[in-house]
């Protein structure tokens, strides 16, 4: 069971169930193992009546199910539905067979994008520019051998000459969103702050730190080309 086999209505009520803290207690108590009704409320300090009112809610939002022991067929064990908390994360993404980081001149945020990329997920990965700079920003690629990572300094590219069809394209800066558009529209915008106008290694730096979390989120939901390799 993934995000795409729950509807939207369904994900709400599981995150309703879960935003009372004491079902989110019972719920990390099974993340581990099962136990009982009577387990549970020993481990948590809460009475019975209590832990029956949110194992109900629990169970009808889906996360949880009952099966008996066994053992002493009095006697019911409480486990997570497998699935359920994993339905609550990114939706995948379309697999694509490379990833293109664009931005306008192609010189800071594309080019460190790319290179996360290829060091943290893998895959075909490229980058390119709506009007690429000749070369690329020092400072982009002082951060980006600061954190392990080499950009070629004349490594830069026109749109034109890179995206084709089955890219994922993802739009780095505003200003090339909003240029692109047809058929190679981006399929993601992420709106990171151009550092070349402050031009400072800080601003660089929250670039970096900012598509590096981007990436990071983005990873369990994207499919690439590496995955059928």
């Amino acid at each position: 069971m993934n995000a795409d086999s729950l509807s939207l209505t369904a994900r709400a009520r599981v995150h309703a169930a879960l935003g009372d803290p004491a079902r989110l207690a019972i719920v990390d108590a099974l993340i581990l193992g099962d136990a009982s009704p009577g387990e549970i409320a020993a481990d948590l300090a809460m009475p019975t009546n209590l832990v029956a009112h949110h194992v109900k809610v629990l169970q009808e939002a889906g996360l949880l199910a009952r099966t008996r022991s066994e053992g002493d067929r009095r006697r019911t064990y409480l486990r997570l539905v497998t699935g359920v908390l994993s339905s609550l994360t990114t939706p995948n993404l379309e697999s694509a067979e490379r990833v293109v980081f664009v931005c306008t001149h192609n010189s800071a945020r594309s080019q460190l994008a790319a290179a996360l990329w290829r060091d943290r997920i893998g895959g075909e990965v490229a980058s390119a520019g709506t009007a690429p700079a000749p070369r690329v920003h020092p400072r982009a690629v002082r951060v980006a051998h600061e954190h392990g990572l080499a950009l070629d300094p004349t490594g830069t590219n026109h749109v034109d000459d890179i995206l084709g069809e089955g890219d994922l394209i993802i739009a780095v800066c505003d200003n090339a969103h909003e240029d692109l558009t047809g058929p190679i529209r981006p399929r993601l915008h992420w709106s990171v702050p151009d550092p070349a106008r402050v031009d400072t290694d800080e601003a660089f730096e929250a670039a970096y730190t900012d598509l590096a979390d981007r990436i990071d989120r983005i990873a369990p939901a994207i499919h690439t080309g590496a995955d059928h390799g």
